[in-house]
């Protein structure tokens, strides 16, 4: 008898999406690795976390949650939803900025555009926060950052979505697109 895969007991749909989430191409600064996904929220789920690293620093962090429900979910619109959490210290000036949360949020959908990933029912948050410091760490020049969490209906390949999700993560963290023509690579640490 042959070996047994982890797609064996899952619904077709939920196993060619993996497929697909699986072999996307990420970003070469962003490193991918394999949570445990929550339980109780759809019959299958599937988890990423990714940290981008920049000059041997995390810049950036998030996650990206594949849910199916084969019966299909009213709130969804759907038998699928992508979940994702992004966040990324940004400089303080930027964080000062009234309009960084819309742009925060254009950034997630340009990404999603530029990467095919099609989608209904979207909705999430920006929150942006600001860190002063006092007293005895008065001289420290305290932090800012942009936090992202969304979900929306995926109508294209899962992989087009992980993708969006780490392009996302380069934003957000003030890293350029990548060039027309140049293909990410795979980068994955494995499970943790």
């Amino acid at each position: 008898m042959g070996a047994r895969s982890e797609f064996d007991h899952t619904p077709p749909a939920f196993a060619a999406a993996l497929e697909q989430l699986l072999a996307a191409p990420v970003r070469p600064e962003v490193v991918v690795d394999e949570i445990p996904a929550p339980q109780r929220i759809a019959p299958f789920a599937h988890a990423l976390s990714g940290d981008l690293e920049v000059g041997g620093d995390d810049v950036a962090t998030g996650r990206f949650i594949l849910l199916h429900d084969p019966a299909g979910n009213d709130a969804w619109d759907g038998t699928f939803r992508c979940v994702t959490f992004a966040r990324a210290e940004v400089e303080r000036e930027m964080a000062e900025d009234p309009a960084l949360a819309t742009v925060g949020w254009s950034w997630l959908v340009d990404a999603l555009e530029a990467q095919g990933g099609t989608h209904t029912a979207a909705s999430g948050s920006v929150t942006v926060v600001s860190t002063e410091t006092f007293g005895e760490m008065a001289g420290d020049t305290g932090s800012a950052q942009v936090e992202i969490r969304a979900s929306w209906t995926p109508t294209s390949e899962a992989g087009a979505h992980v993708a969006a999700w780490t392009e996302l993560l380069c934003t957000l963290a003030g890293l350029p697109p990548l060039a027309p023509g140049v293909v990410p690579l795979q980068r994955r640490r494995g499970r943790r």
